[in-house]
C-alpha cells in the first residue's frame, strides 16, 4: 500500500510537469530581412503534420516583372493607407497590395500601448505569387482612396489595389466594417491559372509562449492541424476540406478563410520560421480575413469555424462547459478571480461523496495499520496466506485499500480541463482579482499566492491519514516544496484555483476525521 501511494503521488507530480513541458515549442530565432528591391527566389515546399504529405509541385517559373514595377531601394513610390474602426487600426500598403500591421485598441502590452500584430520580412501578410516566391509582394500597386475612419454613421468602406504587367492583372478589394476584427478581401487575378496567398511570417503572433502552440494552424474539416518549424523538414500539404489557415499564439491570431474552393494548402520552413499558404485557382476568389484576439463569442458569430482556433486540449468535452460556467459566474460577480473560486467550488461538489468515502477508507486503514503490520510479519514467508489474512481484515473493517486513490484519479481529467481553460482564456488576460493581483493570466508579482498554496498543502498533508512509515512521511514533505516552486511562474488564476481546492480539501478532511472519530468511539 505504501508503494502504491508513493507511486500515485509521484505520477501526479510527473503528469503536472510533463503536461506543462512536453509540448513546449522552441522559440524561432529572428530571421534575416532580405534587402528591398529584389524578387525572392522560389522557396522549397514545406511541411507540417497535415494528413497528406508530399514533396509538392515544382515551383513555377519566376514572374517576369519589369524593372519599373519593382520597388526602389528607398520605397519612394510606396503609399500606406490607414483604416480605423472601433476595435483596431490597420495599415495597408501599395507594396504588394498587402497588410503591414493591425493595432488592437482594447488589448495593451505591459507599457499600456496597444498590441500590434504585424508580419516580418519582405513577404507581408496577404501577399500573392504564382509560386512560393510570392513575386507580387515586391511590386507597387496603384491604390484608389486614402485613409479611412469608420464610425457608426459610416459602417463600411472599401479600398482597391490594382497592378497589371507582363500579361498579369491583379485587382484586390478590401472591405472593412466598423465593429469587428474581420474584413473581406476579393482578389481578381488574370494571367496565371493559379496563385498562392499567404499570411506571411508571424502575422497574428504577438508572443511566443512555450507553454502553448504558436505558429501555423489549418482547419481541415473538423481536424485542427498544428505546424511547428521542427516538424517542417519535409513539405506537407492538404487538399480537401480546407476551412481556413491561421497563425496563432496563446491569445491572438490571424486567419484567412476562403469563401471559394481551395486547390491546396502548404506549410514549409523558411529562414527557421514556419510559413503557411493557400493555392487558389485563377479568376475571382473571396476571403474573410481576421486579425485579433481569440474571443470565442466573437469568433463563433462568423459561422465559419474560427472558434476552433481556441484549443481546449484533450479533455475539451469537459473544458468547454467549464469555460461557459466560468463566464457565467463572471457575468454575475464581474470579477474573474471570484468566478474561479465559484467554479472551483462547483467542480468539487460532485466529488464530495467519493472523496468522503476515500478519506474514510484511508482513516480506517490508518487505524488497522498495527494489525496489518502484525500479519505481514507473521506470514512474511507465506505471501499467499498473508494476502488472504489481509483481505479478511479488509472485509471485516469494510476497508478498500485503493479507496483513497480512486477520487484522485477521477479528478485528473477535470483538473486538466480546468487547467487548460485557465491557461488559454484571453478573458483572464489583464483581468484583476484583488489588491496586488491585477492580472490573472500573469504570475503573482510577489509570489504570495504560491507560498500560501504551499502552506495549505503542508496542512493538508499533515491532516490526511497515512499508512506510511515515519521515514516515508518525511520524504513526502518535499512535495509541497516542489509544488510551490513549480507554481511560482504559473498564471495567478491557476494558482488561485489550486489554493481554493486545497482549502476545500482541508475543510472536508477535518469533517471526515471528526466523523470517523465519532464512529470509532461509538
Amino acid at each position: 500500500m505504501e508503494k502504491r501511494t508513493l507511486l500515485a503521488i509521484t505520477l501526479s507530480i510527473a503528469i503536472l510537469i510533463v503536461y506543462q513541458y512536453l509540448f513546449m515549442k522552441p522559440a524561432a530565432p529572428p530571421s534575416p530581412v532580405p534587402g528591398k528591391g529584389t524578387v525572392q527566389e522560389p522557396a522549397q515546399s514545406a511541411g507540417g503534420n497535415a494528413p497528406a504529405a508530399t514533396a509538392g509541385p515544382s515551383p513555377a517559373p519566376a514572374v517576369p516583372l519589369p524593372p519599373a514595377a519593382v520597388l526602389a531601394e528607398g520605397g519612394e513610390n510606396v503609399k500606406d493607407i490607414t483604416v480605423e474602426n472601433e476595435l483596431f487600426t490597420t495599415v495597408l500598403t501599395s507594396r504588394g497590395g498587402a497588410v503591414k500591421s493591425v493595432s488592437l485598441k482594447k488589448y495593451t502590452d505591459k507599457a499600456g500601448k496597444p498590441i500590434v500584430l504585424k508580419g516580418e520580412g519582405t513577404v507581408l501578410p496577404l501577399s500573392l505569387g504564382v509560386d512560393e516566391g510570392f513575386q507580387f509582394s515586391v511590386v507597387n500597386f496603384s491604390v484608389s482612396g486614402g485613409d479611412i475612419k469608420l464610425t457608426p454613421a459610416q459602417k463600411t468602406a472599401s479600398l482597391v489595389f490594382e497592378y497589371a504587367s507582363g500579361g498579369y492583372s491583379l485587382r484586390r478589394t478590401y472591405t472593412f466594417r466598423n465593429d469587428t476584427y474581420g474584413f473581406d478581401l476579393k482578389d481578381e487575378v488574370t494571367g496565371p491559372s493559379s496563385y498562392w496567398i499567404t499570411l506571411g511570417r508571424d502575422f497574428g503572433i504577438y508572443e511566443k509562449d512555450d507553454s502553448v502552440h504558436f505558429g501555423p494552424v489549418v482547419l481541415k474539416e473538423a481536424d485542427r492541424i498544428e505546424y511547428a518549424v521542427k516538424d517542417l523538414k519535409e513539405p506537407k500539404t492538404a487538399r480537401e476540406g480546407i476551412k481556413w489557415i491561421a497563425l496563432e499564439d496563446k491569445y491572438f491570431f490571424s486567419s484567412v478563410v476562403p469563401r471559394t474552393p481551395v486547390e491546396e494548402v502548404k506549410a514549409w520552413s523558411r529562414d527557421d520560421d514556419a510559413i503557411v499558404a493557400m493555392k487558389m485557382p485563377g479568376g475571382t476568389s473571396s476571403y474573410l480575413v481576421y486579425a485579433g484576439p481569440k474571443e470565442h463569442d466573437h469568433l463563433k458569430q462568423w459561422g465559419v469555424g474560427l472558434e476552433h482556433i481556441i484549443d481546449f486540449g484533450f479533455f475539451s468535452i469537459i473544458a468547454r462547459p467549464l469555460f461557459w460556467v466560468l463566464k457565467f459566474f463572471y457575468s454575475i460577480f464581474h470579477n474573474y478571480g471570484v468566478a474561479i473560486i465559484m467554479l472551483t467550488i462547483l467542480v468539487r461538489i460532485p466529488f464530495i461523496p467519493l472523496i468522503n468515502k476515500g478519506q474514510s477508507s484511508m482513516k480506517k486503514l490508518q487505524d488497522i495499520q498495527p494489525k496489518m503490520t502484525e500479519i505481514r510479519e507473521k506470514y512474511k514467508k507465506d505471501p499467499q496466506r498473508m494476502q488472504q489474512e489481509l483481505m479478511t481484515i479488509y472485509k471485516k473493517h469494510k476497508v478498500n485499500p485503493m479507496g483513497g486513490c480512486l477520487p484522485m484519479l477521477l479528478q485528473i481529467p477535470v483538473f486538466f480541463a480546468l487547467y487548460k481553460v485557465l491557461l488559454i482564456a484571453i478573458e483572464l488576460r489583464g483581468a484583476p482579482f484583488l489588491l496586488w493581483v491585477q492580472d490573472l493570466a500573469a504570475k503573482d508579482p510577489y509570489y504570495i499566492l504560491p507560498i500560501v498554496m504551499g502552506v495549505t498543502m503542508v496542512i493538508q498533508q499533515k491532516m490526511t491519514p497515512s499508512t506510511m512509515d515515519p521515514t516515508q512521511q518525511k520524504l513526502m514533505m518535499i512535495m509541497p516544496v516542489v509544488f510551490t516552486f513549480m507554481f511560482l511562474s504559473f498564471p495567478s488564476g491557476l494558482v488561485l484555483y489550486w489554493l481554493v481546492n486545497n482549502v476545500l480539501s482541508i475543510a472536508q478532511q477535518m469533517y471526515m476525521n471528526k466523523k470517523v472519530a465519532r464512529e470509532s468511539a461509538a
